[in-house]
């Protein structure tokens, strides 16, 4: 059985056991569907559809100065186009600001957060406010006056999950550090705000890319204090260039083609370890979607954290335009 534990001792079970599987799939309307995002729609909507549960779909638009206008609803056209079939209405972070400041008000009230004067040049912090290891240094105080942004301070206790794709996953929260869950700009952080929907959403099964491993310590740690369920958790390989470098952060991170979608969902299905017949590129998008919902093996995955672009699927991807 799947396991989470926050103390380093024996695994509980899941509190999400016994509950109807809900998956998500929440991307960020900060610029194109790219193929990389696309592997993680198709890979959640494959877990959900798995496990007879339901499948959701959430904008994390909190993020105000990089949101794109009109990028939402061209996401939600591509992923239309592409044969996904969501359950409900699609919600938007932005229209959940009160249920951050409520989860933000029973932290505080449980002293669980601080004030953090602290700049990223003076952590030296590349990753920024998601980056592991701050020292604490605001953990008594703040110590001059200026903006500050909001901490939660986590426990000091190991952290242990069963990952669905990468097996044993062990976390020192301390060495993690205390993680930003509002900005210097009154932001509410992804960090926050995913476990405040997850757990609004019902949302069981959390399938999304591995590089979003490291932040589950932080949110299994926010759902305890928060008495939020701990959904199971399975994070997909990223696709990389060569080199290694994640496709969203690469200049070739082009949108995915509406065009060519039988043939964009089979690479994708390539790229998820499955093996589709070599004509299914010329199927119907109905058909495609038949024969990996047939053909689903979640156990192709165990261990990888990355796959390689194929060459040329980059340059195949260049008709959908900027969203």
């Amino acid at each position: 059985m799947s396991s989470i534990s926050t103390d380093g001792a024996a695994s509980a079970p899941f509190s999400v056991v016994g509950r109807e599987p809900v998956g998500r799939f929440a991307p960020s309307p900060t610029g194109p569907l790219h193929l990389g995002s696309l592997l993680a729609a198709v890979g959640s909507y494959l877990d959900a559809r798995h496990h007879g549960g339901r499948w959701l779909v959430r904008m994390e638009d909190l993020d105000t100065p990089r949101v794109v206008p009109g990028c939402a609803d061209d996401m939600l056209r591509t992923l239309e186009t592409y044969g996904f079939e969501w359950d409900g209405e699609v919600l938007h972070q932005s229209t959940r600001r009160e249920a951050y400041e409520a989860a933000i008000h029973r932290l505080s009230e449980a002293g669980r957060t601080f004030a953090c004067s602290c700049s990223r040049r003076e952590l030296a912090h590349p990753g920024g406010d998601d980056a592991p290891g701050y020292p604490g240094t605001c953990r008594g105080g703040v110590p001059r006056p200026g903006p500050t942004s909001l901490r939660f301070r986590v426990n000091d206790s190991p952290i242990h999950f069963d990952d669905v794709f990468q097996g044993a996953q062990d976390f020192d929260l301390a060495a993690c550090g205390d993680v930003v869950i509002r900005r210097r700009d009154g932001i509410v952080s992804y960090q926050l705000a995913v476990v405040v929907d997850d757990a609004y959403q019902q949302v069981t099964r959390v399938i999304r890319g591995a590089d979003l491993l490291a932040s589950t310590a932080w949110q299994i740690d926010l759902q305890s204090a928060l008495g939020s369920p701990h959904p199971i958790y399975g994070h997909l390989p990223l696709v990389v260039e060569a080199g290694g470098v994640k496709l969203s952060k690469s200049r070739r991170a082009v949108p995915v083609d509406r065009a060519q979608v039988a043939q964009g969902l089979t690479t994708t299905l390539t790229l998820l370890s499955q093996t589709p017949p070599a004509d299914l590129g010329r199927a119907t998008i109905k058909d495609v979607w038949k024969w990996a919902f047939a053909h689903w093996r979640p156990q192709a995955l165990a261990g990888r954290s990355q796959v390689s672009c194929p060459p040329g699927a980059t340059e195949q991807q260049n008709s959908l335009g900027k969203l």
